[in-house]
């Protein structure tokens, strides 16, 4: 985080003079925070490229082998919504501080687990401490930094937001290369420890907590809704890959997750009235919030999607060594980071339209282009596709982040940031189950209809790629409604512009 942007931080919502302790308490608070979510965000995906080695030496299936990714992203779907209460119980410190003791004990669960069952577990353990860093980091600085200075921030943030899940595959590759797959784990768990026992000495309370009532109904609704319909799509794949060998339908679970969901949102409607939903539904009658959110959702699908799929193809069909794919996949991770700031600059001085179009329309060309990649395809051509690809993400991430909660008044921080958090989360399981279930179908299909098998998982990742690239183009036609909203949005109508 650069120096100039923590000058920006020292925002608190009064009108009284800043005191210079209070203004560097800010900076210290949201660059603990910023230094923490990036470490607790890199597990996100650092497994991503040891898929395969996992599958070897546990002996378990690429279907099953996912849910080290799912697990994780569906966990933090199902704890997000949580958030928004503890972020209104609990002050800053101690939340901070289960944060990250929940995440090293999932951390260290990880390095000593035997087989994939306990993973997955340890998995579960770290989202849980990841979901609430993410909601904490998001409505601390809604609430420290002015509207004027929040691009710039923001743009800090999309480097942990999206940088630290794009570089997790490289550091992944690096590890596999020299390392048994745990030491992705063990050499994480020392900085997990260092974060923790910095913020017990430097982290500082900024918020103010209220008495908030916790409806424990909203809490099984949202875990039987989130959980039944990424369960369901994960489950396609492994129908799929499991022909006549009998099984739960994947219907099933996502049916049940589809209607628990709708059961979830009455409810919603129902508690806001008295000022109790666990998330209060009401963000969504701002319309640039809204549109923020669905282009929100569409960005996390195409990028996890990608971050699953493309380092199956380039290690199964291409036939590269994990440490080639983590170097093929750096360049546009790093770019990714580098923009950040700079795209946070632009929007402060020309909004939204100038970059979410050019950016939504960069990621689905690159999607269309993924449709047509096969064994004879350059690995150039996919670094080039790849760097294209997080150029048109990094110009979308900033701009989301910052109209979405912008466009909300204060009283709503909490729980727009948990609803964003959860939608993207919710978003990138849903985008790796759906890829590696229509990856799972087409390539087995093709396999008993006597194709080759490298032959069949080209085809099959290329129609993960295909469904990518349809659902881009809702995106592109959003961009051109996203609005920056103004400085004061309790001051302004509920369309949010």
């Amino acid at each position: 985080m650069t120096s100039e942007a923590l000058n920006d931080i020292s925002y608190v919502p009064t009108t009284a003079p800043i005191e210079p302790s209070t203004a560097a308490r800010n900076r210290l608070v949201i660059a603990l925070l910023l230094v923490s979510t990036f470490v607790v965000f890199l597990n996100e995906t650092i497994m991503s490229v040891a898929i395969q080695p996992l599958m070897n030496d546990l002996g378990v299936t690429a279907s099953a082998a996912q849910w080290l990714t799912t697990a994780f992203l569906l966990t933090m779907a199902v704890v997000i919504p949580i958030t928004g209460f503890l972020l209104q119980r609990i002050n800053t410190r101690p939340i901070y501080m289960l944060a990250m003791a929940i995440f090293s004990a999932g951390t260290l669960i990880c390095a000593v687990s035997p087989g994939l069952e306990l993973l997955v577990f340890g998995r579960v353990i770290q989202a849980t401490g990841t979901a609430i860093m993410m909601p904490l980091l998001m409505t601390t600085v809604m609430t420290l930094v002015p509207p004027e200075a929040r691009g710039k921030t923001m743009g800090n943030i999309s480097i942990v937001m999206s940088v630290a899940p794009a570089i997790g595959p490289t550091i992944g590759g690096f590890i596999l290369t020299n390392l048994d797959w745990r030491w992705m784990f063990i050499l994480i768990l020392p900085i997990a420890l260092g974060a923790l026992a910095l913020g017990a000495v430097k982290m500082k309370n900024v918020s103010e907590p209220r008495s908030t009532p916790l409806d424990f109904f909203s809490v099984i609704l949202s875990a039987l809704a989130f959980g039944g319909i990424v369960y369901g799509l994960s489950s396609f794949g492994e129908a799929a890959s499991a022909v006549g060998e009998g099984g739960v339908s994947p219907w099933i679970p996502l049916g049940v997750g589809l209607v628990t969901m709708v059961l979830f949102v009455l409810r919603q409607l129902s508690l806001q009235k008295h000022e109790k939903a666990l998330l209060d539904l009401r963000t969504f009658a701002h319309t640039n919030y809204t549109l923020s959110v669905v282009m929100m959702a569409i960005a996390m699908m195409a990028l996890f999607g990608v971050i699953i799929l493309l380092p199956l193809f380039l290690q199964n069909v291409i036939k590269l060594d994990p440490l080639q794919i983590g170097m093929m996949l750096l360049p546009g991770s790093l770019i990714m980071g580098l923009l950040g700031p700079i795209v946070g600059r632009l929007y402060d001085k020309w909004g939204t339209t100038r970059l979410l179009v050019p950016g939504a329309a960069i990621v689905s060309a690159v999607l269309w282009s993924l449709t047509l990649v096969d064994q004879s395809t350059s690995i150039w051509l996919i670094l080039a596709g790849h760097v294209a690809l997080c150029i048109g993400l990094a110009l979308m991430f900033t701009p989301l982040f910052t109209a979405s909660l912008s466009s909300l008044p204060m009283s709503l921080y909490s729980h727009g940031s948990a609803i964003l958090g959860s939608v993207q989360q919710v978003a990138g399981a849903a985008g790796v189950a759906l890829f590696i279930a229509l990856m799972t179908i087409q390539s087995t299909a093709l396999i008993a209809g006597g194709a080759d098998q490298i032959t069949a998982l080209a085809a099959g990742i290329r129609t993960g790629f295909l469904c990518g690239a349809v659902i881009s183009l809702f995106a592109v036609v959003a961009a051109f409604f996203v609005k920056k909203p103004p400085a004061n949005p309790e001051m302004a109508g509920m369309g949010g512009h």
